[in-house]
């Protein structure tokens, strides 16, 4: 039996794995919110790994805030990459496999066609630099690793996203502005969580990947599918628009080659 060490287990991908988890009887699960397992205190870290003879850690924990982290970059940085880092570290001294989850927001957003594991980054965010330094960190530091971006990830029963918001927003009527000019691929934790588990039972080879089960769509495609879902498009007047009042630069195409 192999036993997985899962870091942010409060988060929308961390509660879909517990979900799932009980479906696969050949792998023993450990969940640590952040309430449990501060990523950003290395002794701590360091002493859960000594302590648990892991054979793989699926690191769901990370500073998603895109906003906060252009206020606050030293934040972001410090969860993204600094204990990225020191998890690789302590992987390595224990001989644990690390999962790290990565983002789209790695790229610039200029290529116009989907990116694939073989485009170099180029984020214009202070959020998308701190998780490409964290894969960095990771690269070099380990050669047992798997790194999977993924984008627009969203839970339809739990967290706060896209999708939810969207639901909330059309259970209360009105009307909800979504900008129509920036374009990715909507993932599933659902879908994820069944690829990351796969990827430990089948042993895939090591490396990056990108990952998404959903088609390239605006935002504002991406909200019109979640009320023809829903059947609540009665409820909701959508709004197209150019420009979203943001304090963070975001790539206009992120679309990932899955």
């Amino acid at each position: 039996m192999k036993k997985v060490l899962v870091t942010g287990a409060s988060g929308q991908l961390g509660w879909t794995i517990q979900q799932i988890s009980t479906n696969y009887s050949e792998i023993e699960f450990v969940f640590k919110s952040s309430l449990h397992l501060d990523i950003t205190d290395e002794n701590l870290i360091e002493n859960t790994f000594k302590k648990g003879n892991f054979d793989y850690c699926i690191n769901c924990a990370a500073y998603t805030n895109v906003e906060h982290a252009e206020k606050t970059p030293e934040v972001a940085y410090k969860v993204n990459s600094e204990a990225v880092k020191n998890i690789a570290n302590i992987c390595k001294e224990n001989d644990v496999t690390l999962i790290h989850i990565s983002t789209d927001y790695v790229f610039d957003g200029k290529k116009k066609e989907p990116y694939t594991v073989y485009d170099i980054p180029n984020p214009i965010n202070e959020y998308g630099k701190s998780k490409l330094k964290g894969e960095q960190n990771i690269q070099n530091t380990l050669s047992n690793y798997y790194i999977v971006r993924t984008s627009w990830l969203y839970c339809k029963d739990y967290g706060k996203n896209f999708y939810r918001f969207v639901l909330d927003k059309a259970i209360k009527g009105g009307s909800l502005n979504i900008v129509d000019n920036e374009y990715g691929r909507p993932t599933s934790t659902y879908m994820l969580t069944k690829f990351l588990i796969e990827t430990i039972i089948e042993n895939k080879p090591y490396g990056l990947y990108h990952y998404s089960d959903g088609l390239p769509m605006s935002w504002y495609e991406f909200a019109q599918k979640i009320l023809r879902e829903t059947n609540l498009g009665s409820r909701l007047s959508l709004n197209r628009i150019d420009r979203f009042d943001s304090l963070a630069v975001r790539p206009a195409f992120s679309v990932l080659d899955c």
